[in-house]
């Protein structure tokens, strides 16, 4: 072969691999439904936003300012509310108030200023006027219900007696003077305190150990606690001197005893 031709594979020596020319077509469709899907989804998440603000700014705008009823009359207050399109709920327990005339509204829900849909309805509650009209009746009430519920009436607690007795309820209100309904200013109860258990005969400690004497009494269920200690001629240390209740006195399970002992 001529020596001028040269080597044919030497023309393509200095060029390297052959590029790709693969089209990019479908890459540039990926992006841009990417980016048309993105910006789909933030209209959505915008227009939701604009609607979650339109409700609640269309639910303001149903709401109105509660007025101030007390003192009106159930007539006067169910006037002014359907004047705002709101309606009203009298409320069965009248309120004693010191000022408030009786069968006027005292009290109200919701509070005057504050705002409500319309359409709804407000609740009353009307005065009985600074005292009750008659005497409530507490038979079956404890003796703090008593007392809260002539409180609240703004009547008087007159005094408590007490009964022991197995045919009521221990703890309760078995009798009233004046009964319900009467006109009174004060009320007194009698309480049923529960049938009393067995009782016991107070024996005389004066002299004995207050240790051997707390610990049989203890084990019997008394409460036995020493309240004072005094120097004593002639009596050893921890001798009793004094108790309550004195020998002979009725004590009851669980009763608490006290003693004062040598020192």
């Amino acid at each position: 072969m001529p020596s001028g031709l040269g080597n044919p594979l030497s023309l393509s020596a200095g060029h390297g691999p052959a590029k790709d020319k693969t089209p990019r077509a479908p890459k540039r469709r990926l992006l841009r439904l990417g980016a048309l899907l993105a910006l789909l989804g933030g209209l959505g998440l915008a227009f939701a936003a604009f609607a979650v603000l339109g409700l609640q700014l269309a639910l303001r705008l149903r709401e109105v300012p509660v007025p101030d009823l007390s003192g009106r009359t159930v007539e006067e207050a169910a006037q002014a509310l359907s004047e705002i399109q709101l309606g009203i709920r009298l409320e069965p327990l009248s309120q004693i108030h010191p000022t408030i005339p009786a069968g006027h509204i005292s009290s109200q829900e919701p509070a005057s200023g504050l705002r409500t849909r319309s359409q709804r309805s407000v609740k009353v509650w009307l005065s009985s006027g600074p005292s009750a009209e008659s005497v409530p009746r507490l038979i079956g009430q404890t003796e703090a219900g008593a007392r809260s519920r002539l409180e609240e009436d703004a009547l008087g607690f007159r005094g408590v007696s007490e009964i022991r007795s197995a045919r009521y309820a221990t703890e309760a209100v078995v009798g009233q003077d004046p009964p319900a309904d009467a006109a009174a200013p004060g009320v007194s109860v009698l309480i049923n305190r529960g049938e009393r258990g067995a009782t016991y005969v107070m024996p005389d400690l004066i002299g004995v150990y207050e240790s051997s004497a707390a610990e049989l009494l203890r084990a019997r269920g008394f409460r036995v606690t020493v309240v004072g200690s005094h120097p004593y001629p002639g009596v050893e240390e921890g001798i009793v001197l004094r108790q309550f209740p004195r020998a002979g006195f009725q004590i009851a399970h669980g009763e608490a005893i006290s003693l004062e002992i040598s020192q």
